[in-house]
């Protein structure tokens, strides 16, 4: 090291995906146009959540040409995981190939969970812990759904995401700014009752433990939190929000992003809203408009993104990320 003190934290490299199985919904539903969201991946049968977060690592290494034997942890933010245990992220230790020395742990949050896996990729880098993290986000939702669930279904899609946060030895922060707040109380407004510890049995001896969400108290949700940890985040930063180059909302869907934008006076400034062939993708709806927006965007010019995840917990959060470190100006 050289005069800095201390490494720092970037985001170095994004890459995403999708399962090949697409689900269209009708064009001239009344739901679909007022969501956006025409088309969701879905995973088959068959995939998991290891799968998916394989094939994004996968793309992720070969599209950056990174040495697996620089990654030294594995983080993976996922609510459908294979096992109860082990740890996924153990298992992706192994089918990735990476090192016995290599750290691994799953952590258990929903459409909040990017910004989370940020702050911890960053607290390892920082504190000497670490200094190649891959944080993976990988969510199978669909498997909590059953088809006959028409207001809910339609949602959701499944993904992965691949992040490499590293450690430079520069002095401008390149992740900062973190906001959280929690709000228990409002847990089984999103909540998969059934099928874990608490509730063993799926209800009726079912097949799938269902998801429920209350859809109108998570709108009335977002539009309490966001607008707050907005200006908690700036405040934080010293920043207004004519500094940021691009805002990244949990991609919900089309309707409740159109409200914050109006909600948090953002009407005229770069924001991300784009559901249409996706759905919400819970954890790795950000990553994956991350990995859009630098695909069509000159990271040059975006050195202060906003990212702010809410949904399930009831959880939320917040960051501002310097994407201008980024490996290459597209991303897979």
């Amino acid at each position: 090291m050289n005069h800095y003190d201390k490494k720092t934290a970037y985001v170095k490299a994004i890459a995403a995906y999708l399962p090949d199985n697409i689900k269209e919904n009708p064009a001239d539903n009344r739901l679909t146009q007022k969501t956006g969201i025409y088309k969701r991946h879905v995973a088959s049968p068959g995939e998991c959540a290891s799968d998916l977060a394989y094939c994004a690592a996968e793309h992720l290494f070969s599209r950056f040409s990174i040495s697996r034997d620089t990654i030294d942890f594995i983080i993976l933010c996922t609510q459908s995981p294979d096992y109860f245990l082990p740890t996924t992220a153990c298992l992706l230790q192994q089918r990735l190939n990476l090192g016995k020395n290599c750290g691994a742990f799953d952590f258990n949050m929903g459409c909040s969970g990017y910004v989370y896996g940020l702050s911890l990729a960053k607290g390892l880098i920082e504190t000497g812990q670490s200094n190649n993290i891959l944080l993976l986000t990988s969510e199978t939702y669909s498997k909590y759904i059953g088809q006959d669930d028409v207001s809910t279904e339609p949602l959701f899609g499944d993904g992965a995401s691949a992040t490499i946060v590293s450690g430079a030895e520069k002095s401008e922060e390149g992740i900062y700014g973190f906001d959280f707040g929690t709000d228990g109380e409002g847990a089984e407004s999103l909540m998969v009752k059934t099928g874990a510890l608490r509730f063993p049995q799926a209800p009726n001896n079912a097949t799938i433990n269902p998801l429920y969400m209350n859809g109108g108290e998570i709108t009335q949700f977002a539009l309490r939190v966001v607008p707050t940890t907005m200006t908690n985040v700036l405040r934080k930063c010293n920043l207004s929000k004519e500094d940021i180059d691009y805002f990244v909302f949990h991609q919900a869907n089309r309707f409740m992003l159109n409200f914050l934008q109006e909600k948090c006076e953002l009407t005229d400034a770069p924001f991300w809203n784009d559901v249409e062939n996706y759905g919400n993708t819970v954890s790795t709806s950000i990553p994956l408009a991350l990995r859009d927006l630098v695909s069509s965007y000159d990271i040059s010019k975006l050195k202060k993104v906003m990212l702010i995840g809410f949904g399930v917990g009831l959880s939320w959060a917040g960051c501002v990320v310097d994407l201008s470190e980024l490996t290459t100006g597209h991303c897979s």
